[in-house]
C-alpha cells in the first residue's frame, strides 16, 4: 500500500489530515499526519514518526507532504524513513496545502514517480489564484437580505 504522510510544524498536519477527511474521509486509513508540537525538540518528533509510521511493511511505500521544504519536520521524516529502508522510494514534496494533499490522496495509487509529482504539483500551483469579487455580485446579495 501507498501511504500519504503529512508532516508539518504545529497541527497544520494533523488539521489538513481533518479536512481532507470531509473530501476522501474512505482513505483516510491511508493517511499519517505528524507534527512538531510547540516545546518538543526534534527528537521528540523524531520518536512520534517513528511510532506512526510503525505498522508499515516491506511492501507498503510512502509519499511525504511537509509544510516547508528543508523544515525540520520534513528533514527529520527523511532520517527516520532512511534509517527504516523506506527513503529510496519515497516521494518527498514541500509546501503542502488542501489542494496538494487531496491531488496526493486521490492518485497517489493511479501515477507514480515523475508523473505523480508532477500532477500534484500542478494541481497545488493552479489553486494558488486570487479571489475577486464583482461589484455586481455584492450589490446582487445585498438584494436578497
Amino acid at each position: 500500500m501507498k501511504y500519504l504522510i503529512l508532516v508539518s510544524h504545529g497541527g497544520l498536519a494533523e488539521g489538513l489530515k481533518t479536512s481532507l477527511a470531509m473530501f476522501a474521509g474512505d482513505k483516510m486509513n491511508q493517511v499519517i499526519a505528524v507534527g512538531l508540537k510547540e516545546g518538543k525538540s526534534v527528537d521528540d518528533f523524531a520518536v512520534d514518526f517513528r511510532e506512526s509510521i510503525s505498522e508499515l511493511t516491506a511492501d507498503d511505500s510512502v509519499l511525504v507532504l511537509a509544510d516547508i521544504v528543508g523544515g525540520s519536520p520534513l528533514t527529520t521524516a527523511a532520517t527516520v524513513l532512511e534509517e527504516v529502508g523506506k527513503l529510496d522510494e519515497a516521494l518527498i514534496l514541500g509546501g503542502m496545502n488542501l489542494t496538494m494533499a487531496l491531488t496526493a490522496v486521490v492518485m497517489k495509487d493511479v501515477l507514480d514517480g515523475d508523473d505523480l509529482s508532477a500532477t500534484i504539483l500542478s494541481e497545488a500551483r493552479s489553486a494558488l489564484q486570487p479571489f475577486e469579487v464583482s461589484a455586481t455580485s455584492a450589490e446582487e446579495d445585498d438584494d436578497d437580505i
